[in-house]
């Protein structure tokens, strides 16, 4: 406990008044002293008095109690840390801190941990600043006595002096890591976030080697793997911008993985590898109707088509085939020649989709041009075809090259009755037929939709059915060839549900989806893995026809790696999570399909310059007076106490200021002088003054 005394002043009445008075008694004095008067001293004496009387002077006693100085010790918890010894030596160096903090007298020491954000890491960088400017909500900054900064000194809110948070104090650094370390790292300077599908794009990286000589050259060896797919290495000069030109496949979001191999001294793999997912859009999606004959479900096939903007169709209808040559001339016909060539052959590759609707054979397409389809599918093209009543026929599409490509073979049976269409178990799993609207909750039971009345018998002799009609017959079967890919429609009586028959049915649906499938789009691929983080937690999702659940193999950014155990859902789905703690990339295995997940940016802060400096802290710790110690090779400084105005830091020892704050716990006020006294000793001044004067 500290006493303290000081004068305090409670004027009876305003000092301006008292002023006034003070100088009224000062003339008046002042030329009864000029003029020799008898007593006037006296008189002096007693206006003074009085005047004093006036201002009520009084003595205060304050009773403070002394307040500890406050050390804070800033420890730098950032990934970068964790690299080689640093995490040891950022450890004990915290350790001896506090040990040498606790042993000095009136000194409160409080620890802030900073520099870790959503996985692990703060997408704007190492921000120990930040944490330092929390802390001091709770904590004077006329109370600090320094700040003890354990870290590699890769900080990256450093402010640009002391002003900027106001804490007169030392800053010392106690800086981990080794000198002149050395480090590789992959740097993505520009990449597109979407692209449309089938043009090419282009992104640009650079490899740095931190920490080589100058004017060292050299060159490094980079993999690329776009989509999970096979890698395509190339050497590449070191700190030069390189491209790469590439085209999206499909919509959705594509991964595109850049890795460079190590140098010869790295610090951590993690920043030699980068992923950046582009979201590929289709500009227009162009379709080749083609109807073998009028009927009631042309028209239907044409609405949901021209119902999408994105929809460039080309529909032709065949109303007048060879058979009706009837000798009309040519310039009487209001109907145009069928472009067999310009369509099947010059510009076939142009369409992402080709729909045959009842066709059947009738010579408008020779068997040369439906072998190029069917070469067009197997070069990665998409065809469907809806059957009608000729399919049972010679007449069938089934009888010409492109029957190679068509998974169903007809028997030569139609079914004329009614049915309603069903999921079959397959089909619960398929993504193309999974969770229709309107659809059960399992195969054996029938979907309240609207019945249809025609079947074209067919046995599926490759591909899946995923859907089934009478007598459980195949009615909608989906296959592959070669790179393309092919869809049976074994009805011609879909469009009943478009007509809202009995409650019509989801043809929209099932047809989008159906044509999407055809086109390969990502959330309709039945054998499919994907994984994406979202709010701290890496969601993986498995799609499969296959009911078996393979165990999952993650790969995280620091190499290491976890199994997760897959746990069962609906429509052919299985899920895994997993809390993540790291940014970087994530590669996820079932043992066939891979997927990728980024967490965080892509070329974060924290991972841009890995390499212990003084360089960024260096100028505010000499602003401070504080001092740095290379916790790696020098020995860990001992501390001490200094009076304001004295050295802060010096060989092998930093300094904690004593500041002297205090609190006030009580006040005792005494008036310097009683009235009474001041009155008395007022009327004697007075009474000696006209004694002075009778005399």
């Amino acid at each position: 406990m500290i006493g303290a005394l000081s004068i305090a002043w409670a004027p009876l009445l305003p000092w301006l008044a008292i002023a006034l008075l003070a100088v009224a008694a000062a003339l008046i004095g002042a030329l009864a002293l000029w003029r020799r008067a008898r007593g006037a001293w006296w008189r002096v004496a007693a206006a003074a008095l009085v005047l004093l009387a006036l201002a009520n002077p009084s003595v205060v006693r304050e009773e403070r109690e002394a307040l500890d100085d406050i050390a804070l010790v800033v420890v730098d918890e950032s990934p970068s840390q964790a690299i080689e010894a640093r995490e040891t030596q950022t450890q004990a160096a915290t350790r001896h801190l506090l040990e040498r903090l606790e042993a000095l007298p009136e000194t409160e020491t409080r620890v802030v941990r900073a520099g870790r954000g959503a996985f692990g890491i703060d997408h704007q960088g190492t921000r120990l600043f930040s944490a330092v400017r929390e802390a001091l909500a709770s904590a004077p900054r006329q109370r600090i006595g320094a700040v003890f900064l354990v870290s590699d000194g890769q900080v990256h809110d450093v402010p640009e002096d002391l002003a900027a948070d106001a804490i007169e104090a030392p800053h010392h650094l106690l800086l981990s890591g080794q000198e002149d370390e050395r480090d590789r790292r992959l740097v993505v300077l520009q990449a597109p976030s979407f692209g449309i599908v089938g043009r090419e794009l282009s992104l640009s990286f650079r490899v740095d080697d931190l920490g080589a000589p100058e004017g060292a050259a050299g060159t490094a060896s980079v993999t690329i793997r776009q989509d999970g797919g096979a890698p395509e290495t190339r050497t590449v000069p070191i700190g030069r911008d390189q491209e790469i030109v590439f085209e999206l496949r499909h919509r959705g979001p594509t991964p595109i993985e850049i890795e460079v191999a190590p140098g010869p001294d790295e610090l951590s793999l993690a920043n030699n590898r980068a992923a950046v997912v582009v979201s590929g859009v289709r500009d227009r999606l162009r379709v080749l109707l083609v109807s073998g004959e009028p009927h009631a479900g042309e028209r239907a096939w044409r609405n949901i088509l021209k119902s999408d903007p994105s929809v460039d169709l080309v529909h032709f209808t065949i109303l007048r085939p060879p058979e009706k040559q009837d000798g009309t001339p040519i310039r009487e016909l209001s109907l145009i020649a069928f472009p067999t060539r310009e369509l099947f052959e010059v510009k076939l590759h142009e369409f992402d989709l080709i729909i045959f609707d009842r066709y059947r054979r009738r010579g408008v397409l020779p068997s040369i041009y439906l072998d190029n389809i069917a070469r067009y599918v197997e070069n990665g093209g998409a065809l469907l075809e809806a059957v009608g009543p000729t399919f049972a026929t010679p007449l069938s599409l089934y009888r010409t090259p492109l029957g190679r490509v068509l998974p169903g073979e007809p028997t030569g049976h139609i079914f004329e009755r009614g049915f309603r269409p069903a999921v079959t178990a397959l089909g619960e799993r398929h993504p193309v037929t999974a969770e229709l609207p309107g659809a059960t909750a399992g195969p054996e039971e029938t979907p309240d939709w609207g019945r249809w009345f025609r079947q074209i018998d067919a046995e599926a002799l490759d591909g899946d059915v995923v859907m089934r009609g009478i007598d459980e017959r195949p009615l909608l079967i989906l296959s592959r060839y070669g790179e393309g890919r092919v869809a049976q429609l074994m009805s011609d009586h879909i469009w009943l549900w478009a007509r809202g028959f009995e409650g019509g049915g989801p043809q929209a649906e099932l047809l989008r989806r159906v044509a999407h499938w055809l086109m390969k789009e990502p959330e309709l691929e039945e054998e499919d893995l994907r994984a994406v983080v979202e709010a701290g937690t890496l969601e993986i999702v498995r799609r499969s026809l296959a009911p078996e659940l393979p165990e999952i193999e993650v790969t995280l950014p620091s190499g290491a790696t976890e199994t997760l155990e897959l746990t069962a859902g609906a429509a052919g789905r299985a899920s895994a999570r997993l809390a993540i703690e790291e940014a970087g990339l994530y590669r996820v295995s079932d043992g066939e399909k891979t997927a990728l997940a980024a967490a965080g940016p892509p070329n974060p802060l924290e991972m841009e310059d890995l390499r212990a400096t003084a360089e960024r802290l260096g100028p505010l710790v000499a602003e401070s007076g504080g001092g740095i110690v290379r916790i790696a090779s020098d020995d860990l400084p001992g501390l001490r106490k200094v009076k304001p105005g004295r050295d802060r830091a010096g060989r092998n020892w930093l300094g904690v200021e004593a500041k002297g704050r205090y609190v006030v716990t009580g006040i005792a006020q005494t008036p310097l002088l009683p009235a009474i006294l001041l009155l008395a000793l007022a009327l004697g001044s007075l009474v000696l003054a006209w004694y002075r004067e009778g005399r």
